[in-house]
C-alpha cells in the first residue's frame, strides 16, 4: 500500500493487481479524475469487474467496451455518449482504471 492507503499502482494510475481493488480505492481513483461515483457508475464498474472475472481481461477497446455494455445492460447504457458522461475522456480506459482492472490494450 502507498501512503494514500491505496493498493500499488503503475505510472498511469492503474492497480498493479486487480485483486487488491476495493470500493474505497475506486472512490479515491475516481476523485482524482473529478468523478463522484453514483449508482450509474457503480453499475458499469460491477459489470467491468464481472467481465474481467469471466474473460481475465479488460474490454480491449472503447468500441468493444460499448458493445459489451450494450449486450449486458441494454441500448440505453450501451452507447458512447452515456459512457462518456460517466467516464470522461476515453470511457473504457477511465472506467477500467476506477474498476481496478488492467489498462485496455487498444486504448490510447
Amino acid at each position: 500500500m502507498s501512503n494514500s492507503n491505496l493498493p500499488e499502482r503503475n505510472n498511469e494510475g492503474f492497480l498493479e493487481d486487480a485483486t487488491d481493488w476495493t470500493p474505497k480505492a475506486a472512490t479515491t481513483i475516481a476523485a482524482e479524475d473529478d468523478i463522484t461515483l453514483n449508482e450509474n457508475h457503480w453499475e458499469i464498474i460491477e459489470f467491468l469487474r464481472e467481465f474481467y472475472s469471466a474473460h481475465e481481461m479488460s474490454p480491449p477497446s472503447n468500441r468493444l467496451f460499448v458493445k459489451a455494455v450494450k449486450d449486458a445492460l441494454g441500448e440505453e447504457k450501451g452507447n458512447s455518449i452515456y459512457l462518456m458522461k460517466l467516464f470522461p475522456g476515453t470511457p473504457a480506459k477511465t472506467a477500467c482504471k476506477i474498476a481496478g482492472l488492467p489498462r485496455p490494450t487498444n486504448c490510447l
